[in-house]
């Protein structure tokens, strides 16, 4: 069954998301600040933790240009939390991947952002797995896991 964009609950439902992600924002924001890190530093070093990235793909998932990126690893290179490596799959290309130390401020980090943890710790596995699920869907992926 469809709806309309304008159905008081899809206005509702979209207000809320709008509410979360600005919560969200704003609570990373100062988290990154009390780290002495700006909010897209915070990202990348955040996105690094999970694999060593050409800065090329960074750009593309934080949907922004190559130069901000490059700026961004220069600043927390210089700051000891990133270094830059050639990628193993192609020595042309090189790879920005977190420091010993990165990976333990961008531990902190997470630990020190109560905003979604702790509402989501409230929620059941399952209603967890089915909110997941539906932002998947919602973003186009698939809910599989």
């Amino acid at each position: 069954m469809a709806t309309s964009p304008a159905d008081p609950l899809t206005l509702e439902v979209v207000e809320l998301i709008g509410t979360v992600v600005a919560r969200y924002h704003q609570e990373y924001e100062e988290a990154a600040a009390a780290h002495a890190l700006t909010g897209a530093q915070a990202r990348v070093l955040g996105l690094l933790t999970l694999e060593p990235t050409p800065m090329r793909k960074i750009a593309t998932k934080l949907r922004c240009e190559p130069s901000n990126v490059t700026g961004i690893i220069d600043r927390l290179e210089t700051r000891g939390l990133v270094e830059r490596r050639p990628d193993p799959a192609d020595r042309r290309v090189k790879v920005a991947a977190p420091t010993a130390e990165g990976l333990a401020t961008a531990r902190r980090l997470r630990e020190s952002l109560r905003f979604a943890r702790e509402p989501l710790g409230e929620l059941t596995d399952v209603e967890r797995t089915l909110l997941r699920d539906l932002l998947k869907r919602m973003l186009g992926e698939d809910a599989q896991v």
